[in-house]
């Protein structure tokens, strides 16, 4: 079962919300809830996302201060041969 918190309050984690987001995701392409109770899904999911927007760009805010202010593309470092 997925966790889920009170409505209008975002789970404790990231990974949290992104669960809680896929099972409304789930269970609106099902198509089997009534009319009111997918209007809600839809407003919590509409919720969830915003907060997962929130929390991506302050992650790449920090990213861009950690990297002197410069934001650059990530490209991991390749073994010499």
């Amino acid at each position: 079962m997925t966790e889920k918190s009170a409505p209008g309050e975002a789970p404790a984690s990231f990974e949290s919300t992104l669960r809680e987001l896929e099972a409304i995701v789930q269970s609106m392409e099902s198509g089997d809830a009534p009319l009111e109770e997918s209007l809600a899904a839809y407003e919590r999911g509409m919720a969830l996302l915003r907060h997962c927007q929130e929390t991506l760009a302050a992650a790449e805010r920090r990213l861009s201060i950690l990297e002197n202010g410069e934001l650059r593309d990530f490209a991991p470092e390749r073994e010499s041969q």
